[in-house]
């Protein structure tokens, strides 16, 4: 009995001190009133309370001056990093609006109200044939009227204003006999454009010239200037400094032909052309193409070795093409013939020689009595000319235009070197002239070679078909005429320089 009292007495103390414990704090609990409060992350990891989202807005603004000088805003906004969400709490740890702002200014840049303009990329093809990789970016812009009046400028590098109104205006001239007509004028790349907050520490292109160089140039440094000394031409300029005379051109825009005369002492930019996008320019065009005769070669065995008599002149035959060209940045990068009509037929050169020796028995006695180069193709369309684009040299022409499996032929007389397959050239064949001139055409189509390392070879003998094997964007020949065996220490030349 007397256990049942003391364990029941000691029941009575506990209760007590809890009760004792417990119900202070039940009691101030049931007081307190939750709080509607805002909880401020940074980065996602949070960083306090504060009693209101538009008072922190408003002390973020009124502070920051000197970002609304710089840009010329009204109005600055929150980090794009940082998220505020309402939250019903107890907690009363709640920080000024000061405190917060102390605790972000260094570490997150504020945002400004502009627009992101995203270009998607596109893989290309450089003028060497090696693919380039295309990038996606954004660009940013207080106002979208800056981009675009950006765009307009670096199309109208690649394409003359008078042509582009013409083409948006439907205002083109017919084409009668020859001429060309635009077809269609796009942008390859996917651009979209979104309004939006954009953090002060991004580039920010305000004005139009900035961001049009930026477009052209990838960079908005200041681009290599020289100064012509006397004699200088544009083309001489161009060269040496590896871009081509387009690029010398829309560098320096007060310039409008390669053959604009040059003082001592000018300067002039040289800038290497870095398009960020691909303005691409569809034309439909109508030419007449001088089509090369043949020479027969006939011997006469009562005149003396050596002897040589044109007995018939050649004269070149004339047909009308009609062709659909495709530019990209201002460079043919596709020709194909739709259709051609012979206007005058080409009326063969005949030579006689003298002696019983046939001049395809001698290799040497062939080179000293070959004349003049024969063109390879069976058109005259250059697609691509011989020197420096974007600060890569084309080491070859690109003839284009005659048509997939169209024949091409020795350029002069020689022996086959190489007649083999290279991931760049395709197939190709090269030729030794004597002298220490080679010939090399390449992208010739798979399987189509004629000719073997060894054969010897004569001026206008068919040596393979024209295709797009190896790094070639479309159908074409690349012929190349080099002083020394190619890429083997010689030095290529620019084939139109022997014709």
């Amino acid at each position: 009995m007397k256990k049942r009292k003391m364990k029941h007495k000691i029941n009575k103390i506990l209760l007590i001190l809890i009760l004792g414990i417990t119900l202070p704090f039940l009691t101030a609990y049931s007081s307190a009133t939750p709080k509607t409060l805002y909880r401020v992350y940074l980065k996602g990891e949070s960083i306090g309370l504060i009693e209101s989202r538009t008072e922190l807005e408003e002390y973020i603004d009124k502070k920051q001056n000197q970002i609304k000088e710089k840009f010329g805003v009204d109005k600055v906004y929150l980090p794009e990093d940082l998220d505020i969400e309402k939250e019903v709490t107890f907690d009363n740890d709640i920080l000024s609006v000061k405190e917060i702002y102390n605790k972000i200014k260094d570490i997150s840049p504020f945002t400004i109200n502009g627009y992101a303009i995203t270009i998607g990329a596109v893989d290309s093809q450089a003028v060497d044939g090696t693919e380039v990789k295309g990038k996606k970016q954004t660009i940013y812009v207080l106002d979208k009227q800056v981009f675009e009046d950006a765009v307009d400028n670096v199309v109208h590098s690649f394409i003359s204003e008078k042509d582009y109104e013409n083409y948006a205006n439907d205002t083109q001239e017919e084409i009668e006999d020859t001429g060309t007509i635009i077809e269609r004028i796009y942008i390859e790349n996917k651009i979209t454009i979104s309004k939006r907050n954009i953090p002060v520490d991004e580039t920010i292109y305000q004005d139009t010239d900035t961001l049009s160089q930026y477009l052209m140039f990838g960079t908005t440094e200041p681009q290599q200037t020289y100064t012509v000394q006397a004699g200088d031409t544009i083309e001489q300029i161009s060269f040496n400094n590896k871009i081509s005379t387009e690029e010398f051109l829309i560098a320096n825009p007060d310039f409008t032909s390669a053959n604009t005369l040059l003082y001592a002492g000018q300067v002039v930019t040289l800038g290497i052309l870095k398009p960020q996008f691909r303005v691409v320019e569809e034309d439909h065009v109508v030419l007449d193409e001088e089509t090369n005769y043949q020479t027969e070669t006939q011997y006469d065995n009562n005149k003396e070795v050596g002897y040589s008599e044109v007995k018939q002149a050649g004269v070149k035959g004339v047909t009308r093409v009609t062709q659909k060209v495709q530019k990209v940045n201002g460079e043919t990068v596709s020709v194909a013939r739709v259709s051609s009509e012979v206007l005058k037929e080409p009326v063969n050169e005949i030579i006689v020689k003298g002696g019983k020796k046939s001049s395809y028995s001698g290799y040497g006695e062939a080179v000293t009595t070959a004349g003049e180069w024969g063109w390879p193709a069976t058109c005259s369309s250059v697609s691509s000319p011989f020197g420096y684009r974007w600060g890569t040299l084309h080491d070859a022409i690109d003839i284009a235009g005659c048509g997939y499996g169209s024949n091409i032929f020795a350029a002069k007389d020689g022996i086959v070197v190489q007649s083999s397959y290279k991931y760049d050239n395709g197939e190709f064949v090269t030729i030794d002239h004597g002298n220490g001139y080679y010939s090399l055409y390449a992208h010739m189509v798979s399987g189509s070679r004629r000719v073997k390392v060894g054969d010897y070879v004569v001026k206008g003998q068919v040596i393979g078909s024209m295709g797009r094997t190896g790094a070639a964007t479309g159908v074409h020949l690349h012929y190349a005429i080099w002083r020394g065996f190619p890429y083997r220490g010689g030095r290529p030349l620019n084939p139109l320089a022997f014709y």
